[in-house]
């Protein structure tokens, strides 16, 4: 990546919207989809250039790219364990809860805690809840519908 830290933005005909990336050196803080980018967003990023191969159809799980999670430890284990799905496969709430330590996929408690996680991903994408089918996801229907067709999913 780059040492540069600010936001950073590139249309997507796929996605018929724009991908928004916030990063503070080797780390990033945010993805998102807005339809409209930041005003004072640049378009020169390698991660946006690995993005834009990505939804190309390259193989891509991101996995190297460091994410700084800064939401509470409940919801960054469920995050961490998102990012063990490979590309190309799906799991389920149940899996990914049965995937994440210490949580009961039994347990109707433990559910919400993975759901709410998803739906607070700070770093859709990266943090791959597209590939959880039946959960909530922090992009927009649309561009989870479009994340799963690039994987066949």
């Amino acid at each position: 990546m780059t040492d540069a830290a600010g936001i950073y933005a590139r249309e997507s005909d796929l996605l018929d919207r724009y991908v928004q990336i916030g990063a503070a050196g080797e780390r990033v803080l945010a993805v998102s989809f807005p339809g409209t980018p930041d005003a004072e967003a640049g378009t020169d990023h390698p991660l946006l250039d690995r993005i834009e191969a990505y939804l190309e159809g390259e193989d891509d799980g991101f996995a190297d790219v460091t994410v700084a999670l800064t939401v509470p430890t409940d919801q960054r284990k469920v995050l961490e364990a998102v990012r063990e799905i490979p590309y190309g496969e799906q799991v389920s709430v149940e899996q990914l809860t049965r995937m994440t330590a210490g949580l009961d996929p039994e347990d109707d408690d433990d559910r919400r805690q993975v759901r709410t996680a998803l739906d607070a991903n700070p770093a859709p994408l990266l943090i791959p809840d597209h590939r959880v089918r039946d959960g909530p996801s922090g992009a927009p229907p649309g561009v989870v519908q479009q994340l799963r067709k690039v994987e066949r999913l």
